[in-house]
């Protein structure tokens, strides 16, 4: 018995084989994402002027939150893992500023042709008070999710004084808030990142 016992344990040699080739297979894995971040982040840094600024993304994965759809239904926004996630937030009385970054969005999403559907539109509304009619059916397509304002605002880093709701902000399809976009952002700048990021990725 003892020697069938002997014959079947690994030994330390297959164990080191066993451990490099479960390496392996975990750095084939995550190359994709890897390959985005270092085309990005490293490859050309002198000639790369990145609109919104970066975020790194290992600081801020995105929190367990209770959010709901508008319908009361639970909708975790880690569930839409595998896309790229272009987030606001703010309450539901969405005035000019508010608007008009729902709008660009929109346009956003649109501009980048048949890539457009590796992106997700967020709006994260941080009270309990009603949407517009007019408002819901503009922003048919947007997924409109109820968050508790306090997760929302320790969440999001923004500059001393900032308000996170004056910004747009990006989420890699890991779930890594990777970029917040400028207050009255320019579009056609906003496009140019969003776009070499999908161009460099392949993952979302």
């Amino acid at each position: 018995m003892e020697a069938n016992k002997l014959a079947t344990e690994p030994t330390p040699q297959q164990r080191r084989r066993g451990r490099w080739k479960l390496l392996a297979v975990l750095a084939v894995c995550a190359s994709p994402l890897l390959a985005s971040y270092f085309t990005y982040y490293v490859i050309k840094p002198t000639s790369r002027s990145n609109y919104g600024t970066l975020i790194d993304p290992r600081a801020h994965p995105v929190p367990p939150m209770a959010t709901t759809t508008l319908a009361q239904e639970p909708l975790a926004l880690e569930s839409l893992k595998g896309k790229w996630v272009m987030l606001k937030v703010g309450g539901s009385d969405c005035a000019k500023d508010c608007q008009d970054q729902l709008f660009t969005m929109r346009q956003l999403r649109t501009m980048q042709g048949k890539e457009r559907e590796r992106i997700e539109r967020v709006w994260l509304i941080t009270d309990e008070a009603p949407l517009e009619t007019m408002l819901l059916r503009v922003n048919d397509g947007t997924r409109m999710l109820r968050a508790p304002a306090g997760t929302v605002a320790k969440w999001l880093p923004v500059e001393q004084g900032g308000d996170a709701s004056a910004h747009i902000w990006l989420i890699d399809p890991q779930g890594n808030l990777m970029m917040r976009f400028p207050k009255n952002p320019d579009p056609a700048r906003m496009k140019k990142d969003i776009s070499k990021l999908l161009k460099a990725s392949a993952v979302g």
